[in-house]
């Protein structure tokens, strides 16, 4: 179903764009305020990320965006595939064009964990439309790059070099 006429439609998309960056902008705020001792305001910034999360998934879900689980998959996979086939592959060279490293190097991380990412999604996509779970234990990603592995995490990141030890676990 979802939102119908198009001025409110586009509205609601860029409520959504914004609301989730602003998620996302208070969840690296909160990481930094903690990492320098900021506790309660870390605190803060991670609560008010939540209410950001909350309004972005009301808008999500009024444009009509959120299928069942195989549905959302193929969104996935289109996303992931869209990111790793145009998207990074033209930022990466528009960086290394203009000479800009760190843009080079942020763009290769997430090219190189987003192809593993869309690969995931379709594995997990076969197995929902047969009415099953995929079967996992753990999901580790680095966090320096983003690359991501499954109920095992290498001795060091193939991507950025991370040592095992510093993956986030997922259980």
């Amino acid at each position: 179903m979802g939102v119908k006429r198009a001025m409110t439609r586009k509205f609601l998309e860029d409520a959504f764009a914004g609301e989730s960056m602003a998620h996302m902008r208070y969840l690296i705020f909160a990481e930094k305020a903690e990492k320098e001792g900021f506790h309660n305001i870390a605190k803060l910034f991670r609560a008010i990320a939540h209410a950001e999360f909350v309004h972005a998934k009301n808008h999500f879900i009024a444009l009509g965006k959120l299928g069942k689980t195989p549905e959302n998959l193929q969104m996935g996979i289109e996303g992931e595939t869209f990111e790793v086939e145009e998207m990074y592959p033209v930022y990466n060279n528009a960086a290394d064009f203009q000479g800009e490293k760190d843009a080079v190097r942020t763009t290769r991380y997430a090219l190189e964990a987003e192809k593993i990412h869309a690969e995931l999604y379709k594995k997990a996509k076969e197995t929902a439309e047969s009415g099953k779970d995929i079967e996992i234990e753990r999901v580790y990603i680095c966090p320096v790059c983003g690359y991501t592995a499954v109920d095992e995490a290498p001795e060091y990141c193939p991507v950025c070099g991370a040592p095992r030890d510093k993956f986030v676990v997922f259980e």
